[in-house]
């Protein structure tokens, strides 16, 4: 059995700020690697890959929420904190994880759940009871209206109401997502406190942070408020598919309160009595990277956070460049997170590159997700370019797909298992069929498949992170844009007298551009642009980066 006090001290030896500018690989468990051969991702499958994430250069992960669930929303309806669900494996296989990922250096982040719990959780089986029992005010519960409706109209994520009768107390729970995920009553005192409690198990457990699910999530309108209307051409909610009837509404008192500023403050205060751990929110909002700024101004917040800001299906220079200085407006210094791809949307090469999205494009994501400001977000297999997953009716999982097919097929499509070996059953990936269908196209794009070929986006992705971390003016550096116009995207990152100018042509036809003055080519990993005659070339998707000498 590993021993969680040394897995605690282990993680001294990372830096207290290792996490700033660090790239973070995220797993999503159930299909990284199956090792006891039942079809679904476990630890000690994960643990047996570390050594390829530690290869691929990464400072760390984040793993997906593997607390016990009934998994009606694949582990983010947890039942108990601090228990591993079977079918991840246990709590030794937790600890052996960290103490192996500790011994590679990396920083281990696992998905912490607070908006909400299982309906199957032992505080709301008792606080369902009745009105009157201990827990009674730990989740949000409401009056029906005079007529026996919802308490208002608010909507959940997922689709219909946000609201669910319960007929021993005779009132309505909240569940902004799933009926099955109650929200938990962060007005409460008592409720806070358990929560910190529960997070603070996996910090002396040695785990090096937290990515907090659906953080502005944590507070409701204590008034119930209707939510008004989106007007019509109103800017959609981040992440939100346009078919849900979500998006009709804005979104101003079932969530981001300002309550949730006073509680960060404790979760905050909390992390800081582990040096060296990190706090690292999800924002889902209308205007999701101006809150993720505000969660993280000042230090007595979270550490960082991520929005849907590119996440979405735009992409072209001006919606990247607007999402960085929508960031950097809002005052209070807060440091960014930022991520191209991850388990709740279309893979990012699918989702901009077309339905044959071409290596060249995916070393492109690649070099420009790690050129930004901020701390990156690498979803597992975008290191291969894997394509979104087309995933047949019969066989979706999702209950989020479900409720919106064919419109929406739900994110299936981007949570398929990990491509090993194309040429071995199930590609390397469990000895049964596995829980979801892998497709050809990720069998030929496997890690054995493009192991051996320098020219591979793998061989890409390797060598780049290699540079990038060699290189403090990308992890650390300020950044500054140019105005060069679509379809390139160029800035300037600086860190004291070091500058580098970074090109990226995101369209499929050549473009050239001027070179600032001092432009010397620098070749990280192989990026092809070319500079001649003070004139950078780039053809369709190339990418170029240079010192400024001058």
């Amino acid at each position: 059995m590993a021993d969680p006090q040394a897995n605690a001290a282990s993680k001294c030896s990372l830096a207290t700020d290792w996490w700033q500018g660090a790239v973070l690989y995220q797993v999503y468990p159930r299909s990284f690697q199956d090792d006891n051969g039942d079809g679904i991702g476990d630890l000690p499958g994960l643990t047996a890959r570390l050594d390829y994430l530690a290869g691929l250069g990464v400072d760390g992960l984040w793993l997906g929420p593997v607390f016990k669930s009934p998994m009606a929303d694949f582990g983010y309806d947890v039942a108990d904190y601090r228990a591993i669900d079977p079918v991840f494996g246990s709590l030794d296989d937790f600890d052996r994880l960290t103490t192996r990922a500790h011994q590679l250096g990396l920083g281990l982040i696992i998905d912490l759940v607070l908006s909400h719990t299982s309906d199957r959780h032992p505080w709301f089986t008792e606080s369902r009871c009745d009105r009157t029992n201990a827990r009674a005010d730990w989740y949000v519960w409401a009056d029906a209206k005079a007529d026996g409706t919802a308490p208002n109209n608010w909507l959940s994520v997922f689709g219909g109401p946000a609201w669910q009768w319960e007929p021993r107390r005779g009132q309505y729970y909240l569940h902004n997502f799933l009926a099955a995920q109650p929200d938990l009553n962060l007005h409460q005192p008592a409720v806070q406190q358990a929560v910190l409690a529960e997070a603070e198990f996996w910090l002396q457990r040695g785990v090096d942070g937290c990515r907090l699910d659906v953080a502005n999530y944590y507070h409701h309108d204590l008034l119930m408020r209707d939510n008004p209307a989106r007007p019509i051409g109103g800017h959609m909610a981040d992440g939100v598919p346009e078919i849900s009837p979500y998006g009709r509404q804005r979104h101003l008192h079932d969530k981001s309160q300002p309550e949730t500023l006073i509680f960060l403050r404790r979760l905050r205060g909390l992390f800081d009595r582990y040096p060296g751990t990190v706090t690292i929110a999800e924002i889902h909002d209308d205007d999701s990277v101006v809150r993720a700024a505000e969660y993280t101004a000042g230090a007595d917040r979270l550490h960082t956070a991520y929005s849907f800001g590119l996440l979405g299906p735009r992409f072209d220079a001006g919606v990247i460049r607007a999402n960085l200085e929508a960031f950097a407006a809002q005052p209070g210094g807060g440091w960014p997170t930022w991520a191209f791809s991850n388990h709740d949307v279309p893979r990012a090469v699918s989702r901009w590159g077309g339905p044959e999205p071409s290596a060249a494009f995916a070393k492109l994501l690649i070099a420009l997700l790690g050129c930004l400001r901020g701390t990156v977000f690498l979803y597992q297999g975008e290191e291969l370019g894997l394509p979104e997953a087309d995933i047949p009716a019969d066989l979706l999982q999702d209950p989020f797909g479900r409720a919106l097919w064919p419109v929406f097929k739900g994110r299936d499509g981007c949570r398929t298992p990990m491509p090993w070996d194309g040429h071995q059953p199930h590609a390397g990936f469990s000895a049964v069929e596995p829980w979801l269908p892998i497709p050809a196209r990720h069998r030929e794009l496997s890690v054995a498949g493009q192991q051996a070929d320098p020219n591979s986006v793998l061989a890409f992705t390797r060598r780049f992170l290699t540079w990038r971390k060699a290189d403090p003016v990308l992890r650390l550096g300020d950044l500054a844009f140019a105005d060069v116009g679509e379809p390139v995207l160029a800035f300037t990152r600086s860190l004291a007298a070091d500058r580098r100018f970074c090109a990226f042509n995101l369209g499929p036809a050549p473009v050239t551009i001027p070179a600032p003055p001092g432009f010397v080519v620098l070749d990280p990993c192989g990026l092809t642009g070319r500079c001649a005659r003070r004139t950078l070339s780039l053809n369709g998707h190339e990418a170029i980066i240079g010192r400024l000498t001058a």
